[in-house]
C-alpha cells in the first residue's frame, strides 16, 4: 500500500481548518454529516462551535452526534439536545442526534475481529458523506481519542457504544460496566466498528484532527485534567489510520516535557492497538507522508 498523505499546519485557526480540508482536494458530495464531539457538561477542553463555524459553513454540513452509554448530560436525547443548545451548537448549526429515536441501523462487519455488527443511529441514512472533525486528546479507556474513536464510539448509538465497550456481550447500558471487555478486545471492537462506518461511506469521507487543549482525558469527562502538552497543529487526511498515527508520532517527537504524561495514558491503555487493528482490517495504513503547509 502506498503512503497516505497527511497535511499539517502548526497554526491553529478556524481559517486553517478550512485550508487543511481544501488541501485534500476532496469535495464531499450531497448532504454532509459533520461528526464532532459536543462536549460533556463541565468539560473545559472540548472545541467550541465558534471555532468550527467556518468549516461547517464551508461544506454546508449538519452537525451529528449520538447519545452516550454512561450517566451524564448526553445519555438521553432530551438531555443531549439541551446540552447542544447550552454549548452553542444549535445556535449556529443544524444539529442531528443520529439515534434520537427509533431502531438503530445495523452495519455488518463480516471480517470483524471481535464484533460482527455495529449499531449506529438510523439517521446516518440521511447523509451522503461525512467529515470527521476530531479534537485529538487522551482518553481514560481508549488511551487517546482521534479519528478512529469518532468513527467507532462516536458514531455508535447509545446501545452500540455498550456493544463496543463490552466486545459484543451486551447492548444494555444498565449492565454494561459488569460486562466490560478485556482491554485489547475493546480496542479491536473499536477498530471493527470504525471499519463499518468507513465501508458505509466508502470514499465519501474525510478526516481533520485538531491537536490543541490536549488533556489525558476525553471531552466526555465532566471533570477532566487540564491540558498537559502544548498545542501542535491541525492535520487532514483521507486515511483515518494515517492521521491518528501521525498525531501519535507528533506527540512522540515533541520537545514538550508534558508529552511523557500524555504518552503514559496512551501506552498504559495500549491505545495504539486500535490503530494496528484498523490497519489490519484494511481501512488505512500507518505509512504516511506528512506534508506541512
Amino acid at each position: 500500500m502506498e503512503k497516505a498523505k497527511v497535511y499539517f499546519t502548526r497554526e491553529i485557526t478556524p481559517e486553517n481548518v478550512v485550508k487543511m480540508y481544501q488541501a485534500l482536494n476532496k469535495a464531499l458530495p450531497g448532504k454532509v454529516a459533520i461528526k464532532v464531539h459536543s462536549g460533556e457538561e463541565g468539560n473545559q477542553n472540548y472545541l467550541h462551535p465558534e471555532f468550527m463555524k467556518q468549516m461547517v459553513e464551508y461544506v454546508k454540513g449538519t452537525i451529528v452526534e449520538c447519545n452516550t452509554a454512561y450517566e451524564g448530560e448526553r445519555n438521553t436525547t432530551d438531555k443531549h439536545q439541551k446540552l447542544m443548545e447550552k454549548h452553542g451548537w444549535s445556535k449556529y448549526f443544524e444539529v442531528d442526534i443520529l439515534d434520537a429515536e427509533g431502531e438503530d441501523k445495523v452495519l455488518e462487519i463480516p471480517k470483524g475481529k471481535v464484533i460482527k455488527q455495529n449499531y449506529v443511529g438510523k439517521n446516518i441514512d440521511n447523509y451522503d458523506s461525512m467529515l470527521v472533525l476530531s479534537h485529538f486528546k487522551g482518553h481514560p479507556m481508549g488511551g487517546y481519542g482521534g479519528a478512529l474513536k469518532q468513527l467507532s464510539i462516536g458514531v455508535a448509538s447509545s446501545e452500540g457504544k455498550s456493544w463496543i465497550h463490552s466486545a459484543g456481550k451486551t447492548k444494555d447500558q444498565t449492565i454494561l460496566w459488569d460486562n466490560i471487555a478485556k482491554q485489547d478486545e475493546f480496542l479491536e471492537a473499536m477498530a471493527d466498528s470504525a471499519s463499518s462506518v468507513v465501508n458505509y461511506f466508502k470514499d465519501k469521507i474525510a478526516y481533520i484532527n485538531i491537536m490543541c487543549n490536549m488533556s489525558v482525558d476525553c471531552d466526555c469527562c465532566s471533570v477532566a485534567e487540564d491540558p498537559c502538552i502544548k498545542d501542535i497543529g491541525i492535520l487532514a487526511s483521507l486515511d483515518p489510520v494515517a492521521i491518528d498515527q501521525a498525531c501519535i508520532d507528533l506527540v512522540k517527537n515533541s520537545d514538550d516535557e508534558g508529552k511523557a504524561h500524555f504518552l503514559e495514558r496512551v501506552e498504559s491503555r495500549h491505545g495504539t492497538h486500535t490503530i494496528d487493528a484498523a490497519e489490519e482490517l484494511g481501512i488505512g495504513t500507518k505509512q504516511y507522508e506528512l506534508i506541512e503547509l
